[in-house]
C-alpha cells in the first residue's frame, strides 16, 4: 500500500483558493476512479470533483465552509501499488477530475448504480425529502436531473416522499454562495451611505400597452413583463443622468462613468441571490431586452450561466414580483452607485383631474450611493423614469 495525495486542482478563472461545499465521501470509504468526491464552491457555482484514482480515503482536507488553496492536499488515499505520492497535474488523456455543475458535459444517462448528475441544491433537497435521485427522470444533458425535473417528481403521486418529522432546531453553517452574499451585503451597507428614494407611479397605460403587445404573441414564453419596459425607461434616463451609470473603483479612488448600460437583474435562485447581467442593454429593442432578461435569469437559476454574465453590471434592477410589497430599501450592488427596486402593482382609487378613478399603481424604491449621487439628481432621474412609464409612448419615441 502507498499514500496518494489528491491536491485541489486549478478551477480556472484565476481561482487561487476555493471553499469546500459538500463531501460525498467519508474517511474509511473505498472510492473508485472518477467517483465524485465532493463539491468546491467558486463565485460562479459549485464544481464537482472526481477522484483521479481508486483507493481508500484516509484523510479529508477539512469540513464544508473551510477554504482550501489551489495545490493544497484535498484528499489522501491509501492505494495498492506504487503510483506516486501526490497529484498536481491531470493527464490530459484522462477524463477531467472536475466538472462544473453550471456547464455539465453530455454523458450517458446514469444507471441505478451510478451517481446521478444534478446540482448540490437538488441533491440536498432530495436528501431532505427522502427521495432517491435514481428514481427521478432527468431531462438535462446526459440525463442530468434539473430543478424542474425534481419539482415535478416530488409533486407527483409516485414520489416516495418520507413522512415529515416534527420540526427540530438545527444549526446551518453559512457557506458557499450564502456566505458570499452575506459578506457582500455587509460590505455594501458598511461602506456605502445609502440614500433611498421612493416614488409612486401610475402604470395603468403601461399595463394596457403590455397586454396589447402580448396579445400579438403566439409563444407564451415571449410575453413581456414590466421589467423590460422599466429597463428601457432607465436606459433613456441614464443618458440624462450619466452619474448614475457609474461604478466606483475604491482601490484607485476613481469613478468610472460608463457609456453602455450593462443592466444587472437581481434574481432569486435555489442557491441564493444572483445578479446576472444583460451587457449592452441599450442596444436592444423591447423584445430583445425582454429575451435577454429571461435568458440570463433562467441561466442563473439553473446554474448554466457563465462567469462573464455574472459580472460587469453598471446599474441593477431588483424585483420581488407579486411579493414586492409597498416599499423596500434595496442594497446597492457594489461597485455600482445605484439600484432600482420594483414593488407590487395594485389597483386603488386615485384622484385624476378632480375625479376618483381606479388606477394601477406601483412604487419604485431606489437606493443611491450618496457619496457620488446627490439627492436632487437621484430624485430627478426617478421622476424622469416615472414620466416615461406613465406615458409609455415616450419610451419608444426616437431622441
Amino acid at each position: 500500500m502507498s499514500e496518494y495525495v489528491f491536491k485541489l486542482p486549478d478551477l480556472g478563472e484565476g481561482t487561487v483558493e476555493s471553499e469546500i461545499g459538500e463531501w460525498f465521501i467519508n474517511v474509511g470509504d473505498q472510492v473508485n476512479e472518477e467517483d465524485v468526491v465532493g463539491t468546491m464552491m467558486t463565485d460562479k457555482a459549485a464544481v464537482e470533483l472526481s477522484s483521479p484514482i481508486t483507493g481508500k480515503v484516509v484523510k479529508l482536507a477539512g469540513e464544508p465552509g473551510d477554504i482550501i488553496a489551489v495545490g493544497a492536499a484535498l484528499v489522501v488515499f491509501d492505494i495498492e501499488g506504487d503510483v506516486g505520492k501526490e497529484v498536481t497535474e491531470i493527464d490530459p488523456s484522462r477524463s477531467p477530475p472536475q466538472r462544473a455543475i453550471a456547464e455539465p458535459e453530455a454523458k450517458a444517462a446514469p444507471t441505478k448504480q451510478g451517481r446521478v448528475m444534478t446540482s448540490p441544491a437538488v441533491r440536498r433537497r432530495a436528501k431532505e425529502a427522502g427521495i432517491d435521485l435514481h428514481d427521478v427522470p432527468g431531462t438535462g444533458p446526459g440525463g442530468r436531473v434539473t430543478r424542474k425535473d425534481f419539482d415535478a417528481f416530488a409533486g407527483g403521486a409516485s414520489a416516495p416522499i418520507a413522512a415529515k418529522a416534527a420540526p427540530t432546531t438545527k444549526e446551518i453553517k453559512v457557506i458557499g454562495l450564502r456566505r458570499i452574499i452575506a459578506e457582500r451585503m455587509a460590505t455594501a451597507t458598511r461602506e456605502i451611505p445609502h440614500f433611498t428614494y421612493v416614488e409612486e407611479i401610475d402604470i395603468t397605460e403601461l399595463e394596457a400597452l403590455r397586454k396589447h403587445l402580448n396579445s400579438k404573441k403566439t409563444d407564451p414564453a415571449e410575453r413581456l413583463t414590466l421589467l423590460p419596459f422599466l429597463g428601457l425607461a432607465l436606459i433613456r434616463a441614464l443618458r440624462e443622468f450619466p452619474q448614475c451609470n457609474t461604478t466606483y473603483d475604491k482601490d484607485r479612488n476613481v469613478l468610472i462613468q460608463h457609456g453602455p448600460v450593462h443592466l444587472g437583474v437581481a434574481t432569486q435562485t435555489n442557491d441564493g441571490l444572483k445578479v446576472p447581467v444583460v451587457h449592452n442593454a441599450d442596444a436592444h429593442s423591447i423584445d430583445g431586452l425582454a429575451g435577454e432578461i429571461r435568458r440570463v435569469s433562467e441561466a442563473a437559476r439553473n446554474n448554466t450561466i457563465t462567469k462573464g454574465e455574472l459580472s460587469g453590471s453598471t446599474i441593477t434592477i431588483t424585483s420581488l414580483g407579486k411579493l414586492g410589497g409597498i416599499v423596500s430599501t434595496p442594497v446597492i450592488n457594489q461597485p455600482e452607485v445605484g439600484i432600482i427596486g420594483v414593488n407590487r402593482a395594485v389597483e386603488r382609487p386615485v384622484v385624476v383631474n378632480g375625479q376618483v378613478d381606479v388606477r394601477l399603481m406601483m412604487n419604485l424604491s431606489s437606493s443611491f450611493d450618496h457619496r457620488f449621487v446627490d439627492g436632487y439628481d437621484a430624485a430627478a432621474m426617478i421622476q424622469r423614469i416615472r414620466e416615461m412609464l406613465e406615458h409609455p409612448a415616450m419610451i419608444f419615441i426616437p431622441e
